[in-house]
């Protein structure tokens, strides 16, 4: 009599998603289903809340010197955009995001499944002093090898947009355009404040998220989070890294625009924006980014435990 086979036991386990029953806070998934669940969230809480980015940067990148402020505020950004361009102007520079948000997930969920492997307990838990830490190796992975490039490059796409005469045609036109001239440097434009920005975002969601998900459990690792309340709980993340950080985004979104080459570095930028504009400048698009943020982090969150349950049903 054959002896049944037993049955597959996946190499990508995640024993720690047993015992507590939800997702990692910003990333993490069963090896490739957490990669292409992750993927695919990605793609649609861009489609989503890109508007919002779009705004952020443009408020970012109107700076105040020589009296050349184009907009005055999130609804004139919205209103002069729309006039100009059209509703689809204010998704100017999306290709980028979902071209890059497949390695983006790749990179943030390996890095984190890594770093957990060696941070969890005996019972596949980690500590939110860990959490900390994972999260933020896993930000700074991602920063380097896939959120650099591609935010420099939507950086680029949205101001080249705010000229008289825009230059590029397109995703690879303008990809073509920006190593051309500049060479593949051009696209690691602002690479310190990113892995700072991306470090901090994964670090503070890490922490926020599992700290608030361990209270509603009240102990009870093995408790699910309802989808609504993971949502809040994203938001609230989100929330915390927007105060916490914008400083950072916004040195980075200038190192990263068609101007950037009058600063010499990172913290070079840091002191001209302080010296010509003020500490307040630093929170320009805190508004725009709020809400794009939260929304994401929730949005995130929400999608992506559900595609995991999805694929546990369906993808053996």
């Amino acid at each position: 009599m054959d002896r049944p086979s037993p049955a597959f036991r996946s190499p990508f386990g995640r024993p720690w998603m047993t015992n507590t029953g939800a997702a990692a806070a910003g990333g993490g998934g069963k090896g490739l289903k957490g990669i292409v669940a992750g993927g695919i969230t990605g793609g649609i809480e861009i489609c989503i809340t890109f508007p919002t980015e779009y705004v952020k940067t443009q408020l970012q990148l109107d700076e105040k010197s020589g009296g050349a402020k184009k907009y005055n505020g999130i609804i004139d950004c919205v209103k002069k955009t729309v006039k100009s361009h059209g509703v689809f102007g204010l998704y100017r520079g999306l290709s980028v995001l979902l071209y890059g948000s497949i390695p983006k997930s790749a990179c943030r969920f390996g890095a984190f499944e890594v770093l957990k492997k060696h941070s969890v307990d005996e019972r596949g838990n980690l500590s939110p002093g860990k959490r900390l830490l994972c999260g933020l190796g896993a930000g700074i992975t991602e920063a380097i090898f896939a959120v650099t490039p591609m935010e420099t490059v939507k950086v680029k796409f949205i101001n080249d947009q705010r000229s008289a005469n825009p230059r590029f045609r397109g995703f690879f036109h303008g990809v073509g355009v920006i190593i051309r001239e500049q060479g593949l440097r051009g696209t690691y434009q602002g690479v310190t404040a990113t892995i700072l920005k991306q470090g901090s975002n994964q670090a503070m969601r890490f922490y926020v998220m599992e700290t608030c998900k361990d209270a509603y459990r009240g102990g009870d690792p093995t408790k699910p989070v309802p989808k609504l309340i993971v949502g809040l709980f994203g938001g609230l993340a989100g929330a915390v890294s927007v105060f916490g950080n914008t400083p950072i985004d916004v040195v980075k979104t200038r190192m990263q625009g068609l101007e950037a080459s009058k600063y010499k570095n990172t913290f070079d930028c840091f002191l001209k924006i302080w010296k010509n504009e003020g500490p307040r400048a630093f929170y320009k698009g805190t508004v725009p980014r709020l809400s794009r943020v939260c929304l994401d982090v929730a949005i995130t969150f929400m999608i992506y435990d559900s595609f995991m349950e999805l694929f546990e049903k369906v993808w053996k």
